[in-house]
């Protein structure tokens, strides 16, 4: 047996009274949810999203951010508490629907995509023995209401996508040149300092602006279609796709040059196909979501996003 302290009794020293507090919030014992295993599912939140040297002061402004009776309501509704379930469908069926009603722009439809996102989330598949339900992928950075209009969202592009594996390339032509692919061969090496640089700005990103890069990057979906399914306009996802990419570019660079290299080195790197990219892209952008692996290629230029 290994010497060193459990995980949660590491966290609880670096928390002190906030980690009851914490619990006290959580509404954790009524879903049999000890104070414990709540601060084993914190201490794996803050190592998936913090640095190894953050400080106690960072740990605590950070846990104190987290959405602790949702993650709480979410991993009870993961594990197969019952009455986790009764509390969930109660707080978010209509809520669920009334996405699914912006993306399909019908009751019938709207009830079958919400319908069939259930047992995902429930978790009433298994592999290998063990539980698999989606909602243990929420961590409780963003609202859980937020997470599941993402989750929604995807669902339905890869409904879509099993309908229809590719995008033709004047739908790709209409939607916008300004984000066009670019399908030469990589004719480089990956920068080992980029995976994390990209890694490090993409959990930066808003759970909905990471939804529409997956989307448009990594799905080839247009505008029109990331439009429909978010339920905006075509030209707010065109503006806000320019911006993201802007200050994504940015930050990558930012986060590059902190690493060593000069600025000019930085926007080279950013040259690079994703296809040479170790870092898992799609995962990143889902986030919380069951990673999946990316068949498609593209490349985030340094001067992409811009006039």
């Amino acid at each position: 047996m290994s010497s060193q302290p459990h995980s949660s009794s590491r966290l609880l020293a670096r928390l002190g009274p906030l980690a009851r507090e914490l619990y006290a919030n959580s509404g954790g014992e009524k879903y049999s949810i000890s104070e414990v295993e709540l601060l084993e599912i914190i201490e794996k939140v803050t190592r998936k999203y913090l640095r190894e040297d953050a400080s106690d002061a960072e740990v605590g402004s950070f846990c104190r951010s987290l959405h602790v009776e949702e993650l709480v309501l979410a991993r009870a509704c993961a594990a197969g508490n019952e009455r986790a379930w009764r509390d969930f469908m109660l707080r978010y069926r209509e809520k669920l629907h009334e996405a699914a009603l912006r993306i399909t722009r019908d009751d019938a439809g709207a009830r079958e995509l919400a319908g069939s996102l259930y047992a995902d989330l429930y978790g009433t598949s298994s592999r290998d023995g063990i539980r698999v339900a989606k909602l243990a992928y929420y961590h409780g950075r963003g609202s859980l209401e937020g997470w599941l209009r993402t989750v929604l969202a995807q669902h339905h592009v890869n409904q879509y996508r099993r309908g229809r594996n590719t995008v033709s390339l004047e739908e790709q032509t209409e939607a916008g040149k300004q984000f066009a692919a670019v399908d030469s061969e990589p004719e480089r090496a990956i920068e080992p300092r980029l995976n994390d640089a990209i890694t490090e700005a993409i959990r930066a990103v808003q759970a909905e602006d990471r939804c529409m890069l997956s989307y448009y990057f990594l799905d080839n979906l247009t505008l029109a279609r990331i439009a429909s399914v978010l339920g905006v306009h075509e030209s707010t996802v065109s503006r806000r796709l320019e911006k993201v990419v802007k200050t994504l570019r940015k930050d990558i660079v930012f986060r590059l040059t902190r690493k060593g290299m000069s600025r000019r080195q930085a926007e080279e790197a950013l040259e690079t196909d994703v296809r040479e990219i170790t870092a898992d892209l799609r995962a990143e952008l889902a986030q919380d979501s069951p990673p999946a692996a990316f068949p498609n290629k593209r490349v985030i230029r340094a001067g992409e996003g811009q006039e």
